[in-house]
């Protein structure tokens, strides 16, 4: 039998951090702003989440543009984490996964080699996640930009909207 205080963390994880956990991730420690900005702010029953990169610690995984150097399942990964650093901002806005209702949008910014015409592809590592995470609630609209750079050179950044 486990010890009794990994039993009590555990009782004490909501139903979509288990999902989370289940899913062998887990929410990374939210990191300050590169710039003059918030990373979330609630608005009525809506929740908007900043750009988020596919850092680590601060520290990005990625750096590159997709289709040069950066590979459509390499980009993919990128916007998976970008997307779990999103879910941990709204968590520290919220206090609580559960209480989100759904995932209204996600924007997805793919820095892409000249001729690259496969952000969809790249921004599916994101919307995935979520339809992992949240289900139906999960299923949101969508953009998937292509751009020439991004900050500190990654190949993704997400943002998202989530109703409460």
């Amino acid at each position: 039998m486990p010890p009794l205080f990994l039993y009590i963390q555990v009782m004490l994880l909501s139903i979509i951090e288990k999902r989370i956990k289940a899913l062998g991730l887990q929410l990374p420690q939210t990191t300050a702003p590169m710039g003059a900005y918030i990373p979330t702010i609630i608005c009525g029953n809506m929740v908007f989440v900043s750009g988020q990169l596919p850092t680590v610690n601060s520290i990005a995984q990625y750096k590159g543009s997709v289709g040069d150097g950066i590979s459509v399942d390499e980009g993919y990964q990128a916007a998976r984490l970008a997307a779990l650093n999103a879910l941990a901002a709204l968590k520290s806005a919220v206090g609580d996964l559960d209480k989100v209702k759904r995932i209204v949008k996600i924007t997805g910014y793919v820095r892409s080699a000249p001729g690259f015409e496969q952000q969809p592809k790249i921004v599916n590592g994101a919307s995935e996640l979520m339809v992992d995470i949240f289900g139906e609630a999960g299923r949101h609209a969508r953009a998937a930009i292509g751009v020439s750079e991004l900050p500190a050179g990654v190949p993704v950044e997400i943002e998202l909207i989530a109703e409460i």
